[in-house]
């Protein structure tokens, strides 16, 4: 089987591939039921199939879907892990966990954001402590969703915006209008202000699956920066801490980190690394990143980020904006080609036994 077959057109199609996947490997098979339902009235839910023994001292768990719409490339190489043996190159003691949806109604609707307008990944912040401040965000949002998407509104907008740019480098408007925000619920990047039920269900996940392991490793898939098809693999601890040292030693000195300047992402808060520093017992060794695949230059990405939530909005459901825009965000996080999909899922494949690899040596 290519890898292209590995991925689906649709959430429906994915999750339908995903679990055939699992039962076909033998997996055990949780669903965890979304209390909302997709656009077309269809069940949501975060899938979660495990492989390997129950009490398994060293965990791999891989998680697709934390950017909704970029969950198309993460089922895939889910999907194509299971379709192609992993189960059978376990190591001894060893557990594979892939989370399928974490965010099942932001792929389903092809959105980057959740039931709530949140990025998940700014979601895992302490809510009872002020939350960060960004004022950059704050002098961009009138600008980034304007009231109007025509040829007026939008030259007005993007006037504001280039206006940001001049006086603090493109660098401080990546930063700004990206490393998340908590005070413009409607806005992009929005960190939330309670746990979401994606960031609830991860924490329960870290618990039930991981809480007992001596070492674990975690593979995040996302897509929208870095060059066409590559996987960027992004370290998502802090610089030259434990974990982040483990990362390198497993995965490999192409290990990059927002926070020591050498990614192509901002420096985030509030990421889903924070489930497994609360969840995962003292001691226990984690390597983890996020496996970034470029699709389109990031001020294309931006402007259908910018579209999306336009629709949010302001947009009319089945217009021929709306169909415009969507397709705009399709191909923001996803690449429909067969090149790309064979480049995404054989990067999927190669860090999937590095992971493995480094379990077998913790």
């Amino acid at each position: 089987m290519g890898a292209t077959q590995h991925f689906a057109d649709s959430y429906a199609g994915a999750r339908t591939a995903f679990l055939a996947a699992a039962e076909a490997a033998g997996a055990a098979v949780e669903s965890l039921p979304h209390p909302l339902k997709g656009p077309d009235n269809e069940a949501l839910a975060t899938d979660v199939a495990r492989l390997g023994p129950a009490q398994a001292r060293k965990v791999f768990l891989a998680m697709s879907g934390t950017h909704g719409g970029e969950g198309y490339c993460g089922s895939g190489c889910q999907t194509g892990l299971l379709r192609e043996g992993l189960a059978t190159r376990l190591p001894r003691d060893t557990a594979v966990v892939l989370v399928h949806a974490i965010n099942p109604h932001g792929f389903a609707h092809l959105r980057r954001v959740t039931e709530d307008n949140v990025d998940l990944n700014r979601n895992f912040v302490d809510h009872a402590k002020p939350h960060p401040a960004n004022p950059g965000y704050a002098e961009l949002h009138p600008h980034l969703i304007p009231t109007d998407w025509d040829e007026a509104g939008r030259a007005a907008a993007d006037r504001g915006l280039a206006a940001f740019v001049a006086r603090h480098g493109g660098a401080a408007y990546q930063q700004a209008v990206s490393g998340g925000q908590y005070t413009h619920a409607d806005g992009l990047f929005f960190g939330g202000r309670a746990p979401t039920w994606s960031n609830r269900t991860l924490r329960a996940l870290v618990a039930r699956h991981c809480a007992g392991a001596a070492a674990v490793a975690f593979i995040d898939f996302h897509t929208g920066l870095g060059p066409r098809g590559y996987g960027e693999p992004i370290s998502i601890t802090d610089p030259d801490c434990p974990a982040d040292k483990l990362t390198r030693a497993w995965f490999g000195p192409e290990v990059t980190n927002p926070m020591a300047g050498t990614s192509t992402s901002a420096r985030v808060v509030g990421t889903v690394a924070e489930a497994f520093a609360d969840g995962l017992a003292p001691g226990t060794a984690f390597a983890g990143l996020a496996l970034e695949y470029g699709t389109l230059p990031l001020g294309q990405v931006l402007e259908a980020l910018r579209g999306d939530h336009y629709l949010a909005c302001h947009g009319t459901p089945g217009s021929a904006q709306w169909r415009e825009l969507k397709a705009r965000m399709r191909a923001a996080f996803y690449g429909e080609e067969a090149a790309w999909k064979t480049s995404v899922f054989t990067r999927a494949a190669d860090f999937a036994l590095r992971a493995l690899d480094g379990l077998a040596q913790a």
